[in-house]
């Protein structure tokens, strides 16, 4: 992360404190990053850092809102231009896993933000993000059992469930063993095994 970013416009310093909370965290416990942290690893004081971010919850908000739209827009862009119901949800898996890949801090922020007791900005986005990535998932899936490809009693709940809680597993595993490349190697293999789950058999 360049330092000297004291004479950038306000929108680009806001932009890059957000990404510099996300290299942090990928190099320490979330829960731990401190607004001096942040400040420090981008040049500034404290005080500079405030006439951006009010708070570093107002900090997390931001970077939650990062983390949602650069998903979701991966995801999309991923399944664009696929037909196959099918094919489209590798599609989306793969381009998550590499985005995972890439930012391994984003998924202790996001577990990190679920286990705050009571409600805050932060963890009301994360819901909405988990809700609107699951939207995704579900129009496939009925996409895919309308087109035959899967199943047609299959249970689009689970199934959705399934597809997000299999990802989450294998970022786990990944922090667990402190290698993030492992779940660019164990994904497709692991997807392979939902595929035939969901598959309509024929």
């Amino acid at each position: 992360m360049a330092l000297h970013v004291k004479h950038l416009p306000a929108e680009e310093r806001r932009a890059i404190t957000v990404e510099t909370v996300v290299e942090l965290a990928a190099e320490q416990n979330p829960n731990d990053i401190t607004t001096a942290a942040i400040a420090k690893r981008m040049g500034l004081t404290q005080g500079a850092l405030f006439r951006h971010f009010p708070s570093k919850s107002a900090i997390m908000s931001a970077v939650m809102e990062w983390v949602a739209e650069r998903l979701l827009s991966r995801v999309d862009k991923a399944v664009q231009s696929i037909e196959s119901p099918i094919a489209a949800l590798e599609a989306m898996f793969m381009a998550h896993v590499a985005f995972v890949a890439e930012h391994p801090g984003v998924p202790r922020m996001l577990f990190g933000e679920l286990q705050h007791a009571g409600e805050t900005a932060p963890k009301r986005m994360v819901h909405t993000l988990i809700s609107r990535y699951g939207e995704r998932v579900r129009k496939l899936i009925d996409a895919g059992k309308a087109a035959g490809e899967m199943h047609p009693a299959l249970d689009t709940e689970a199934a959705v469930n399934l597809f997000v809680g299999t990802i989450q597993g294998l970022v786990m595993q990944s922090l667990l063993a402190g290698d993030v490349r492992q779940i660019g190697r164990d994904a497709p293999g692991v997807f392979a095994i939902y595929r035939r789950g969901i598959g309509s058999g024929m």
